[in-house]
């Protein structure tokens, strides 16, 4: 998404849209992988129960979902107690009788509803993967529109203008971070005209920038549309948002090169060094993975019963979107 001029030149708002997009997509593909198999081999469980047994429910409203509690009995006179997840849950209320079907070939089997529209269960396992689908194609629809927006801004005619780099400082979340880049661009030779505000993804290029900068910005006459702005030295960054006549609301602005100094800066650092960030650019994204992860975990004991199915599902999930957020929100060091 990001291009440069020189060969061999970072180009970071590419290599995040290529972890966003990759970690939805594995995300999904392992999520939808473990709760498929789970739901084929209830399917194929359930298809070998061909014996009745008549059961009693012993509780009933379990849960945020009412499921039911069963006892029940197989061929062979063991007892079984086993929860249910049923649709019609003003039907099967403590006392009532509740029809198990079972595989009698099984020392210990498990019990399944004999009636056919009670498949509470079976859901809980396939629709989370048709409505993660639902889920990621906004997520992929959102990296591909950024990058057809940005190469539509760089046919049109460039202008010249001069850019200072800002920063906007915002609540950090776990999914996103703090800080974000903004360029205030106006025209040179007209000082006296309003200036233009235009959000962008983070590029290295953009530590080098002092002061007010000539560019090259390339924009739609027509409204404020995002601007594609291009650095002296070739480094075109990828818009974010539209153009604004005025700062943005809820955000604290200030001047990048005037109020954000920089250590590095208080020594002579030979000319061509690459003045790398203290930590690795994906740290933060590692930590939002984690806490994701940790969300899931909680989410997988409190709403999905604590059973294994549920908590690698709700961890895989939770750490997936998390991540995929991170990315989203254009993070940078």
């Amino acid at each position: 998404m990001s291009a440069t001029t020189g060969a061999g030149r970072p180009r970071p708002a590419l290599r995040v849209a290529l972890l966003g997009v990759a970690v939805t997509l594995v995300g999904y593909g392992l999520f939808a992988a473990w709760l498929g198999v789970h739901a084929l081999r209830y399917e194929s469980a359930r298809d070998r129960a061909t014996r009745t047994a008549v059961g009693v429910v012993v509780q009933d409203g379990i849960g945020e979902d009412e499921d039911i509690r069963v006892r029940w009995t197989d061929g062979t006179g063991q007892r079984h107690v086993q929860r249910f997840g049923v649709y019609d849950t003003d039907r099967y209320t403590k006392g009532r009788h509740f029809r198990v079907v079972y595989d009698p070939t099984q020392p210990d089997p498990q019990g399944f509803p004999a009636d056919p529209d009670e498949s509470a269960d079976a859901d809980d396992l396939e629709v989370p993967i048709v409505i993660g689908a639902f889920a990621v194609l906004p997520i992929c629809g959102i990296w591909a529109w950024r990058g057809l927006r940005f190469r539509w801004a760089l046919r049109r005619p460039g202008r010249p203008m001069t850019a200072t780099v800002h920063l906007g400082e915002r609540r950090a979340t776990p999914w996103r971070g703090a800080d974000t880049t903004w360029l205030v661009l106006a025209e040179p030779d007209r000082p006296d005209r309003r200036v233009l505000w235009q959000r962008v993804m983070w590029h290295s290029a953009l530590d080098d920038c002092s002061g007010a900068v000539p560019v090259t910005v390339r924009r739609s006459p027509r409204g404020l549309r995002p601007a594609a702005v291009e650095l002296p030295d070739g480094t075109r960054l990828v818009p974010l948002g539209r153009l604004r006549d005025r700062p943005p609301r809820h955000m604290v602005m200030y001047d990048r090169g005037a109020e954000h100094g920089d250590l590095r800066d208080s020594f002579t650092v030979p000319a061509g060094t690459d003045k790398r960030p203290a930590h690795p650019w994906w740290r933060p994204g590692a930590r939002a993975t984690a806490t994701g992860a940790t969300i899931g975990v909680l989410a997988g004991i409190l709403m999905g019963g604590g059973s294994l199915v549920a908590v690698v599902g709700f961890t895989v999930a939770s750490a997936t979107l998390v991540t995929a957020a991170w990315a989203l929100s254009s993070p940078q060091p």
